[in-house]
């Protein structure tokens, strides 16, 4: 398909092939991987018609794309989703309550419940949040289960999967000057998923942005901060919060993010109400 090209190519700068290969990009995700040590002439790349993620310059649609690769590969093989669609819509009601007051709602979010008694909550790039039926058990009220939804937004709002997958080609040795290959990219996103940690100052600023998110779109702040005290108090923190900044420092930080107007008022502080709908749902 490019072999006329090459003639013009050899008349022209290297900025025009690294236009052809932006090009090249742009026409889709995922057609196939390349060797983590063997290197690949711009030209091949080209040639081959390989697709390929420069994650300093991703598009929206790009992330989307391969985080619907991460959920592919996650779903039903690494974990199961909650059966009862009503559940599901339930968390996606939240979920897209606080994405219209986010500061990305531009993209589709995909908010899904993973059947899994322990307290736990993820995000991967592109809008994908996943809640553990065990947090939304443990939560009082709907206010603090937003709460955590919206800590996992800020993560895709200020794109640290997309940081910690660069970090993380890097460490391997498997991004080339070109960029990174798609499947390569999905093996990272579901390991960073599952089994690495977000850095320190990836989830002070989740914690910012969640807060800010929650009181934007009407519920009560402190609600972020009752939560975490009380997983904080229950003599054994769930793992999702072992592997993150100290809790104690983080809620002496989250403290200084409430809007001292708007700290006690808002929706979603009936703990009643909110017990009768979760225990329908998740019976």
């Amino acid at each position: 398909m490019f072999k006329f090209l090459f003639p013009i190519l050899r008349r022209h700068s290297r900025r025009l092939l690294y236009s052809l290969v932006s090009l090249s990009i742009a026409c889709g995700i995922g057609l196939g991987s390349l060797p983590a040590t063997r290197a690949i002439s711009i030209e091949e790349l080209i040639f081959r018609g390989i697709q390929v993620i420069q994650l300093s310059t991703i598009s929206d649609r790009q992330e989307v794309a391969i985080g619907q690769q991460i959920n592919d590969q996650m779903v039903g093989k690494e974990f199961r989703l909650h059966p009862n669609p009503a559940l599901t819509e339930y968390v996606n009601q939240i979920g897209q309550r606080l994405v219209r007051a986010s500061d990305r709602p531009d993209i589709p979010y995909t908010f899904q419940v993973v059947d899994d008694s322990r307290i736990n909550a993820f995000a991967t790039m592109g809008g994908f949040v996943y809640v553990h039926t065990g947090l939304i058990a443990a939560a009082d009220n709907e206010a603090q289960l937003a709460s955590v939804i919206a800590h996992e937004i800020g993560h895709i709002v200020g794109r640290h999967a997309i940081e910690q997958m660069r970090e993380m080609a890097i460490a391997q040795g498997v991004a080339s000057a070109a960029g990174l290959d798609s499947n390569m990219a999905v093996a990272i996103g579901v390991e960073l998923a599952l089994r690495r940690p977000n850095s320190r100052s990836a989830e002070y600023e989740a914690d910012r942005l969640g807060i800010v998110n929650l009181g934007r779109a009407g519920y009560a702040q402190r609600a972020a901060v009752d939560f975490m005290a009380k997983l904080l108090s229950s003599g054994s923190p769930p793992t999702f919060l072992s592997t993150h900044p100290a809790t104690r420092d983080r809620i002496e930080t989250m403290i200084q993010y409430i809007d001292p107007r708007s700290a006690d008022s808002g929706a979603g502080m009936n703990d009643r109400a909110y017990q009768q709908i979760v225990s329908q749902l998740l019976s």
